[in-house]
């Protein structure tokens, strides 16, 4: 009896601590502008399609990671956005639409947002201007993109470029 009791505590307080790990709270690319207009923060889009492998590998490893999903709630914005979408997205009193290009077409903000490079995925980091300030292509585990994370959250973009921060970044700090 009491090893039943003890099991069944630890399955109800396994099942606590998954709920309790932090899950990225995405937003439309139109929600995220809207909302660095009342408090500014860079922009984290996940730029994806619905075919690609790696995109789902990110999905479930680097953006499940719950470290990635607390810096990534805390600091920025982040937004999903299928760079094969139909539906027009509108940003203030400009509408981006659906470009049909033969057998696959591609979205015009996927187009402004990976600076032309259509590669999947690409995370790119906007500015609360809606300035690119990074298109970074492929699939970054979640050690990886911990450093663009905190290359990104404090001024050091603003003073240094990614590879002399890179260089010098220490993870355990």
């Amino acid at each position: 009896m009491t090893k039943t009791i003890l099991i069944v505590g630890l399955v109800i307080f396994g099942l606590n601590l998954m709920e309790a790990q932090e899950k990225v709270k995405w937003y439309t690319i139109d929600e995220a502008m809207q909302l660095t207009g009342e408090e500014p923060r860079v922009l984290v889009i996940d730029v994806y399609t619905d075919w690609c492998g790696w995109c789902k590998r990110m999905d479930a490893t680097t953006f499940s990671d719950p470290a990635v999903a607390a810096i990534m709630n805390k600091h920025f914005y982040p937004v999903k956005l299928n760079a094969e979408g139909k539906d027009d997205i509108v940003i203030g009193d400009r509408t981006f639409k659906f470009v049909d290009n033969g057998r696959r077409g591609y979205h015009e903000i996927a187009a402004i947002v990976t600076k032309g490079r259509l590669s999947y995925p690409t995370i790119s980091y906007v500015d609360e201007a809606g300035k690119v300030l990074e298109a970074a292509p492929g699939y970054k585990t979640a050690d990886q993109f911990k450093v663009y994370l905190t290359y990104y959250s404090g001024d050091a973009y603003k003073t240094k470029n990614f590879e002399e921060f890179n260089a010098t970044y220490n993870a355990d700090l």
